[in-house]
């Protein structure tokens, strides 16, 4: 470090490589950030003597680290016991599965017998809890450890079952060992049983080497978006300087002759606006000099002098209709009993012709 509270531009560089990418979590800082904050610079350098790349104190990590390995162990134990209860579910399922098909030895049903006897009274004991002097609660149906015992098998038959379950585990992991090769492998399918059994001894290694390629992969990874991030940051300064560049470029040179560059323009849209116009115009005239014939005009000047001619009388006859409605609206209301009482005796007139027609018909 420089002296006083500063650094000098190659050892913002030595940070940036050996603290902010390495020591510390990934952070987006450039040797120019560094420079620009010299006490932000010392911080990191210490905080690296105190925390991990993960961002934990070494003593937490430490400790993190030992509660993690108890967990592995924990779990190793928790999969050992989960794997050899499974696989004794699975033998009992082929078990039964084998008794719809085909004919089982004796030995085999006294095998499986005693077996599903022994798990299923060790399972039922488990689900009881603590003995009668340690329990709170009253008992799962009333049972006691000392009912399920009686249920267990005969000793001399659980004796027999046990010394022979190790092999029949053993032949069903070796069964599951090989289609898991088979899986990881499809080509050792047709190998022979001791090929599959080396290929087998040595399968936990290669899936180590591969899940640690896949780990360096990720670190890899890791390593190449921090990278990336730093050129994106670098990118982005970048660009807005050149941005802020060609702004101002246009403001010195293109803004100087816009005004006469738009004049023109303005000018020359104008123009083509105009003829567009009479071009339109002249389409339209020739349109028009098309379709309407002198013969075909004389034709509509003569209709048009009949239907002139029409609408004087029509307008002659309506002036004569408003005089005469003049002169009835000057009777006044006097007209109206008139009309009235001409229109009822009408009426009667032509009910009482329709009585005597009927009268007529009748009598004929």
């Amino acid at each position: 470090m420089a002296s006083g509270d500063f650094c000098s531009p190659g050892e913002g560089v030595e940070i940036l490589q050996q603290v902010c990418s390495k020591q510390l979590p990934p952070c987006n800082l450039s040797e120019e950030d560094l420079l620009k904050n010299p006490h932000f610079s010392r911080l990191l350098l210490s905080l690296s003597q105190h925390v991990d790349e993960s961002g934990l104190s070494l003593s937490l990590a430490q400790e993190q680290a030992q509660a993690w390995k108890k967990v592995r162990l924990h779990k190793t134990a928790w999969l050992r016991s989960e794997i050899l209860q499974r696989i004794i579910q699975e033998l009992l399922v082929d078990y039964y599965v084998k008794t719809q098909d085909t004919s089982l030895t004796s030995e085999d049903k006294k095998f499986h017998e005693t077996l599903e006897q022994r798990l299923l009274v060790t399972e039922l004991t488990q689900l009881l809890g603590p003995s009668s002097q340690e329990r709170v609660i009253p008992p799962l149906l009333g049972l006691e450890k000392a009912d399920l015992l009686e249920l267990m098998p005969p000793s001399e038959d659980f004796v027999w079952m046990r010394a022979r379950l190790p092999l029949e585990v053993e032949e069903q992991l070796k069964k599951k060992c090989f289609t898991l090769l088979c899986y990881h492998d499809p080509n050792s399918d047709s190998d022979s049983e001791t090929l599959k059994a080396a290929k087998v001894w040595k399968l936990a290694e290669v899936l180590v080497g591969e899940k640690q390629q896949c780990q360096d992969a990720k670190s890899q990874q890791k390593e190449q978006i921090v990278l990336l991030e730093k050129k994106s940051a670098t990118y982005s300064q970048v660009l807005l300087r050149c941005l802020a560049l060609l702004q101002r470029l246009l403001q010195e040179h293109r803004l100087k002759t816009q005004s006469e560059l738009d004049r023109i323009n303005a000018q020359y849209l104008e123009i083509k606006c105009s003829a567009m116009i009479l071009k339109l115009r002249m389409e339209e005239l020739k349109i028009l000099s098309d379709t309407y014939t002198a013969e075909k005009v004389e034709v509509h000047r003569l209709i048009r002098d009949r239907l002139e001619g029409a609408i004087r009388l029509q307008e002659h006859d309506m002036e004569k209709s408003r005089q005469v409605l003049n002169t009835y609206e000057v009777l006044g209301d006097e007209f109206d009993r008139l009309v009235k009482e001409y229109t009822q005796l009408k009426q009667a007139t032509e009910n009482k012709r329709w009585a005597l027609q009927e009268f007529s018909k009748a009598y004929r």
